[in-house]
């Protein structure tokens, strides 16, 4: 539905931290399915663990934030979300229940389950071959920014 070209003119995100290879399916505001393929060639492999490449966890997270950032955007409108940024506000109720490698294809599923203004509260799953592997309850917020607050804008 949506490759990496089109992730890029929604997302402020670029390599490394970029997690998101495509877009599945987008529900707009309410829900979104998108994949990460773990290789080898991460950089965070090369700290974590180098005798076993585990993806961190935290990356996992931020990769269903990223996921629920699409969410967001989906609905607003696009001259609010040029002048804006979703950042997180909250992470709740996180499980890891498997390691992901290289080699691994993540299926990222976020869910909305609330929002209020600007404050969205979503639920985030991973998946690798139908086997949950991660989750999260992930409040995000979409703040206005400016570039006077960014030296690097």
């Amino acid at each position: 539905m949506m490759n990496l070209e089109e992730i890029k003119r929604i997302l402020p995100h670029r390599f490394p931290m970029l997690l998101i290879d495509r877009v599945l399916e987008l529900d707009p505001g309410t829900s979104c399915k998108a994949i990460k393929n773990i290789t080898a060639n991460e950089q965070v492999f090369q700290g974590h663990f180098p005798q076993m490449a585990v993806m961190p966890g935290v990356m996992i997270v931020e990769a269903m934030a990223q996921v629920g950032g699409i969410v967001i955007h989906s609905v607003t409108p696009e001259e609010v979300v040029k002048q804006s940024l979703v950042f997180f506000a909250g992470i709740e109720k996180s499980r890891f229940r498997y390691p992901v490698v290289p080699g691994d294809q993540v299926v990222l599923t976020t869910t909305a389950k609330a929002n209020r203004q600007s404050l969205w509260v979503l639920e985030g799953k991973a998946h690798v071959e139908g086997k949950l592997v991660a989750q999260a309850e992930i409040k995000l917020m979409l703040q206005p920014v400016f570039a006077e607050n960014f030296t690097n804008v």
